[in-house]
């Protein structure tokens, strides 16, 4: 499946070492990263997919596929800004969730009037989204809400 993955573009390095364990995760199980192409999240959980020979997809909200970060395989530029917001959870069957600021939140809510099931590691509290103790754990909630 795709999962797209939603956080900040700046991160600790707390916050990086989750959104690598999640992309190390959906790339051993095989499953596509989606995700806004750029750096923070975006880029770590890119890094932790590829390590498990994952595939990527950024959809960045630039005009120029080459701002993606060195770990995506498929650039989508979109020229659109945050507007872009609405098509990364578009573009996923599930949506994870990791801390982020008002980008992230937006895209929590595309996630949720799409209807993907969203789940959260210290991510928003919003309803609808199901809070999970981690990257294996979110996996296996996606997993058993898509099949």
């Amino acid at each position: 499946m795709r999962v797209s993955v939603i956080g900040g573009g700046t991160i600790t390095h707390e916050e990086s070492e989750i959104a690598t364990a999640v992309g190390r995760e959906l790339g051993r199980r095989g499953h596509a990263v989606v995700c806004g192409g750029l750096g923070g999240t975006m880029e770590a959980v890119c890094r932790g997919a590829k390590s498990e020979g994952g595939e990527t997809i950024g959809i960045l909200p630039v005009e120029d596929r080459a701002a993606a970060n060195e770990f995506v395989d498929t650039a989508i530029a979109t020229g659109m800004g945050h507007a872009r917001n609405a098509l990364v959870p578009l573009n996923g069957d599930g949506v994870i969730a990791l801390s982020g600021g008002p980008g992230t939140l937006s895209e929590i809510g595309f996630a949720l009037v799409y209807g993907r099931p969203v789940v959260g590691i210290d991510a928003h509290d919003v309803p609808g989204l199901e809070v999970v103790p981690g990257p294996t754990a979110a996996v296996d909630a996606l997993e058993a809400a898509v099949r």
